[in-house]
């Protein structure tokens, strides 16, 4: 069973950077690989050994999943698309990946398990499940932050044609099997010198610190307004859509991760 990655659009524009793997773990799945199995076969051909995958059932009873990876080394992973693009990203993003489990599992440590999460684990979590990282002018990321999408995606639309927005969060990923133009992501700027998925990820885990994500609100971006990531974009009408493209509100202001 291919365990809903039958689904994936592998030429959708935002999956461009995760195809080459995706397509072959895909191909794993659908030829009855457990999703694990199938990474840890990625895994062992791009000579990744950050973690191991495992069964879901390999998680204790009690024990929190961001610990376990901490204390053993090992994903547990369910078979589906949410925990596929999971694996995904571990495999591409392994210094960000360990730097955010390292710190979860401080937080953890310090803190135990509660019924809230607290600043610092929601805001982890968040980048987690839901960030995109950003390379673009600095009238995009005004503009972005500002939410003035008349001037984002329009006065500066050419200018994206050199910007890059780079999906990382998997329950993102996962959201964006069955698009929808309110999908929106939480958006990180990263500077436009890093020329690869390697440097982004190496500056990545050098950058994210606690007290930074606990603090500082993200900037927000229906993805599907990207040009060229839908069709209906071309029209200025696909912007007035004010439930999906909402104004700023005065208190709120986005975070840039470098100086």
């Amino acid at each position: 069973m291919a365990h809903g990655l039958e689904a994936i659009d592998w030429s959708a524009p935002w999956l461009e950077p995760w195809r080459c793997l995706g397509q072959q773990g895909a191909d794993l799945v659908s030829h009855d690989l457990s999703c694990a199995q199938a990474l840890n076969h990625l895994a062992k051909v791009a000579k990744f050994d950050a973690v191991v995958f495992v069964e879901q059932a390999a998680l204790p009873r009690g024990m929190a999943y961001e610990q376990f990876i901490f204390a053993t080394g090992q994903v547990p992973t369910r078979n589906g698309l949410h925990d596929f693009f999971n694996g995904l990203c571990w495999l591409q993003f392994s210094h960000t990946k360990r730097r955010l489990n390292q710190l979860q599992a401080a937080q953890i440590a310090q803190q135990g398990i509660a019924a809230v999460r607290g600043a610092v684990r929601d805001a982890l979590t968040v980048l987690d499940e839901n960030a995109a990282f950003l390379q673009a002018t600095d009238a995009i990321w005004a503009a972005l932050l500002a939410k003035d999408w008349t001037r984002l995606f329009g006065e500066l639309r050419s200018e994206w044609g050199q910007a890059r927005l780079l999906l990382f969060g998997h329950a993102l990923l996962e959201k964006l099997v069955i698009p929808r133009k309110a999908i929106t992501a939480h958006v990180y700027r990263v500077p436009a010198q890093l020329a690869n998925i390697a440097e982004i990820d190496f500056w990545l885990a050098s950058e994210i610190s606690p007290q930074q994500l606990a603090t500082q609100p993200r900037a927000h971006l229906p993805v599907l307004g990207v040009p060229g990531w839908h069709t209906a974009n071309s029209e200025t009408s696909f912007y007035a859509d004010l439930a999906v493209f909402r104004p700023v509100k005065a208190h709120k202001l986005g975070v840039q991760l470098h100086t």
